[in-house]
């Protein structure tokens, strides 16, 4: 098979998808491995270090696209890269359909079978794709945070651990899956006030059994929600309902109640995000203030930590790259039931039920 990895093109993004050892693995297995020049550049990678182990570097990702039965990216494809899907053509990256349906509509008119990374599950339920970007996304959501409440970035101008004598930052983090677990830890390493939420009562007890003391979990319904963003400091949404989008949990209205000057990090912007005032930004513009709250909403934020964030995922993706590469889709999907849940779309057919119900559409399982 042709496996092809073009240069990610969204704003500020640095990651690339594959490492020169997943080269040397796919020609090792009499595999063709194109990859865009300067694709690894943003995570320090060269162009020279993928030829050493076998890959052919091409001049721009319209080769990609026009050669490679398998593509492998970050993230979802943008706009200018929709014209040169080819029907049958195996997307293996991020797409979060849910929050997107031009992305969607697109991806069933191109009659390509899109594998994303976020919806492919083990059958304990764990997301390993997503894990590794959740584990950086949680982390840096406390260092932007600690950095937008400086005054000179329009915060409280509060520093997170206080000082003898001055009270701690209080940290609220909404959701206390992996994301909202990072964040949790470098909160408490900061010695903020913390208080994790979530509506898993067996999750908040493992969440008790290892915080350290400065970290509280409560249960998270309405009332208690409320309460925590009204002294909150700084808020981290983490919530995932995975290939679905994201419930809006606090209203224009209850942003109101908040402190002038405080944070809200939406993480979960990728997939719509937890506020009714969240929209995408970018790294280079990241944020905005609505109701006198500074929001940031950033949609990539592992791919500011580039080289980080392409070892942690690439270690994670690899094998499944090996599957589809061995296989293709449809005998891959039968094999491994993981990789039959990441099929969100197939040659136009809807395969993952919550994309579906998202946008109305038809729901035909893969086959």
């Amino acid at each position: 098979m042709i496996v092809g990895v073009p240069k990610e093109i969204k704003k500020d993004e640095y990651r690339v998808a594959m490492l020169p050892v997943g080269v040397h693995e796919l020609t090792r297995s009499g595999h063709q491995v194109l990859i865009e020049a300067g694709a690894g550049l943003g995570s320090g990678l060269t162009d020279q270090q993928y030829q050493a182990e076998g890959a052919t570097i091409v001049r721009n990702s319209r080769e990609i696209f026009e050669k490679a039965d398998l593509v492998v990216k970050v993230k979802e494809p943008q706009r200018s890269e929709w014209s040169q899907i080819r029907p049958g053509q195996i997307l293996f990256n991020y797409f979060h359909f849910a929050a997107d349906r031009e992305l969607t509509e697109a991806m069933i008119k191109s009659q390509a079978d899109c594998v994303a990374y976020e919806t492919l599950s083990l059958p304990d339920g764990s997301l390993p794709l997503l894990t590794p970007m959740s584990e950086v996304a949680g982390r840096m959501s406390l260092q932007e945070g600690a950095r937008f409440l400086e005054r000179p970035q329009m915060g409280r101008g509060i520093l997170l651990g206080g000082v003898p004598g001055v009270a701690p930052a209080h940290v609220t983090i909404i959701g206390g899956g992996v994301v909202g677990t990072n964040a949790a830890k470098i909160a408490a390493g900061f010695r903020a006030d913390v208080s994790i939420l979530d509506i898993n009562l067996e999750r908040l007890r493992y969440l008790e059994d290892i915080m350290p003391p400065n970290v509280n979990v409560l249960y998270s319904d309405r009332h208690m929600l409320l309460e925590e963003i009204r002294k909150a400091d700084l808020v981290i949404a983490a919530v995932l309902i995975p290939g679905a989008k994201t419930p809006r949990l606090i209203s224009r209205a209850d942003l109101k109640t908040m402190k002038p000057g405080s944070v809200i990090v939406d993480v979960a912007i990728d997939q719509g995000g937890c506020f009714e005032t969240s929209r995408p930004t970018t790294h280079s513009d990241p944020v905005f203030v609505e109701e006198e709250v500074i929001h940031y909403c950033v949609g990539n934020m592992p791919g500011a930590v580039g080289r980080t964030s392409t070892f942690a995922l690439c270690n994670a993706t690899l094998p499944w790259v090996l599957k589809l590469a061995k296989w293709g889709l449809a005998q891959a999907a039968q094999t491994d039931p993981a990789l039959r849940l990441a099929t969100n779309i197939s040659r136009g057919k809807v395969c993952n039920q919550a994309v579906a119900e998202t946008f109305n559409l038809t729901y035909q399982p893969l086959v």
